[in-house]
């Protein structure tokens, strides 16, 4: 087990030595959330909770709930987030009665990257519940569209090769969707995507302008040079507001 911390420090969050580990991933899908203080998120696939604890540490009185499927994972996210925090074991085909009587804020997830037989399997189990899907993407964003009230916000983050599943199961519910690519640096294909819609609302489709996480052309030495937006979001903890974009 290791204590990591993110955020410069303000989050440490506890996770397995080997296996699927948390990186920038849950900290940009938190940055993008727009929640307020007092309002309610449900994180679908909550892994750890480094997620919900980066954005419980950006925005103060939030109802916070997450539903992870595997046991050790939901143990760990209890251990690392606050205390009031609702984190159930449970499947999103078959959601526990708690969630299902619920309607959230806001709802986010980082699903598996992969679909069944695409990639190559790992050899940790929890890596490869983390990394390849057993329950289809669609039924993640299905799951999630029922867990949200009406005008309140999904946010997703996946590879970017997964863009057309994910806007798919989005037509005719939500609207005001914007997607913005993440690119590793100016001028290269972005690998990773963020996608937030508006359940029940009818605003047209916005592709943002791609964000830049680093600097300069390749790392020199062992040092990342973090782009001043992505500093500020995977450093600082600073809100990253699509609709500001």
């Amino acid at each position: 087990m290791t204590h990591d911390a993110f955020l410069g420090g303000r989050v440490h969050i506890w996770q397995p030595r080997k296996g699927y580990r948390a990186a920038t991933d849950p900290v940009w899908l938190a940055a993008a959330c727009p929640a307020a203080s007092g309002q309610s998120v449900l994180e679908l696939g909550c892994g750890a909770g480094t997620a919900l604890a980066c954005l419980n540490a950006r925005v103060a009185g939030l109802d916070l709930a997450g539903i992870e499927m595997q046991r050790d994972y939901a143990e760990l996210a209890r251990r690392n987030l606050p205390q009031g925090a609702r984190v159930l074991e449970g499947d999103l085909s078959r959601m526990p009665p708690e969630l299902r009587a619920r309607r959230f804020d806001h709802v986010i997830a980082n699903p598996p990257f992969y679909s069944a037989g695409q990639g190559i399997r790992p050899n940790d189990p929890g890596r490869e519940t983390a990394h390849v899907e057993d329950t289809p993407l669609a039924t993640w964003i299905d799951s999630g569209l029922r867990r949200v009230q009406d005008r309140g916000t999904f946010t997703m983050i996946n590879r970017t090769d997964r863009l057309a599943d994910i806007l798919a199961p989005l037509q005719g519910r939500t609207g005001g969707v914007m997607i913005l690519p993440l690119a590793a640096r100016a001028g290269r294909a972005a690998e990773r995507v963020i996608v937030q819609a508006i359940k029940g609302a009818r605003a047209p489709l916005k592709l943002l302008p791609p964000m830049v996480v680093h600097e300069g052309d390749s790392h020199p030495g062992d040092v990342s040079h973090f782009s001043a937006l992505a500093s500020g979001v995977l450093r600082e903890g600073a809100c990253l507001s699509l609709a500001a974009i």
